[in-house]
């Protein structure tokens, strides 16, 4: 079996594509409030198309592989293996061109307990290829609006990746960080960076706010989305986005590591 066939089937066996564990309905929840624009789902893009709920359908089904039907509204939702191996490739291409450059870059994650350990492989290798890994703002704080109200946070980096912890936290280093959609951390990481004269990423690699909020800043933006992240692939879509895959953003964390070889690999980047 070819490389590709064993990560196709990969996927489908962790359900990281095919059918995924993210509901239909919170798919369809996600392009509602999409539509209607609100904040938590925008993930820091400003969209400049109309998308309404049908628009935005109409691009998860061609982008994602979800079903096109607007009557299914129940049950598991899908994603197109072939988008999600397509977006990999495309993936790897911009990693390997940043190792080619020696560029700058920066990680961050909105979801440390599922991704932290597949951007951080890509961030050793990075590293080990000469490109710096930025880790601007270490120990900032972020107050950040959720469902529970405003929250103070705290910028943190592990194996060069960022992400946000709780405050209230025990020792540094012990709790995984925080899941978070905002925009607002990698806002704040790259005014710091700009504020100490940089440098500033070329690329910026992760995953909800981090790869919205800086691609609607300007900067290359790379990363993977569910089905109900609709941001990403809108973004995407108007050409401030360079690279979204889709796959199931919440799986467990051993199952991304075959996907971090593919992409190393690649990449040209295995070590």
């Amino acid at each position: 079996m070819s490389p590709v066939a064993q990560l196709r089937a990969h996927l489908l066996a962790a359900r990281l594509a095919g059918v995924v564990g993210t509901s239909r309905e919170d798919s369809l929840r996600s392009y509602r409030l999409f539509a209607a624009r609100d904040p938590r789902v925008l993930l820091g893009i400003d969209p400049e198309g109309a998308w309404g709920q049908r628009e935005v359908l109409a691009l998860m089904a061609d982008r994602c592989g979800v079903s096109g039907d607007p009557r299914y509204t129940s049950g598991p939702d899908r994603i197109d293996p072939e988008l999600t191996l397509a977006g990999l490739d495309a993936f790897a291409d911009r990693i390997r061109e940043a190792a080619r450059r020696g560029a700058p870059v920066l990680f961050g994650t909105g979801h440390p307990q599922r991704l932290l350990g597949f951007y951080a492989g890509l961030a050793d290798a990075l590293s080990a290829a000469g490109c710096e890994v930025l880790t601007p703002a270490q120990g900032r704080r972020v107050d950040i609006l959720t469902q529970f109200g405003l929250r103070t946070l705290r910028l943190d980096y592990v194996r060069g990746v960022a992400l946000v912890r709780a405050i209230e936290a025990g020792r540094p280093g012990c709790e995984p960080g925080v899941h978070s959609h905002s925009p607002l951390p990698v806002r704040v990481v790259l005014g710091a960076a700009a504020e100490a004269g940089g440098p500033l990423p070329e690329l910026v690699v992760g995953d909800h706010g981090w790869v919205c909020g800086a691609g609607q800043l300007g900067f290359e933006a790379i990363g993977p989305a569910d089905t109900d992240d609709p941001a990403l692939f809108v973004g995407q879509a108007e050409g401030r986005v360079s690279v979204v895959v889709p796959l199931d953003d919440g799986v467990r964390p051993a199952y991304y590591r075959p996907l971090s070889r593919y992409v190393l690999k690649r990449a040209c980047l295995s070590q």
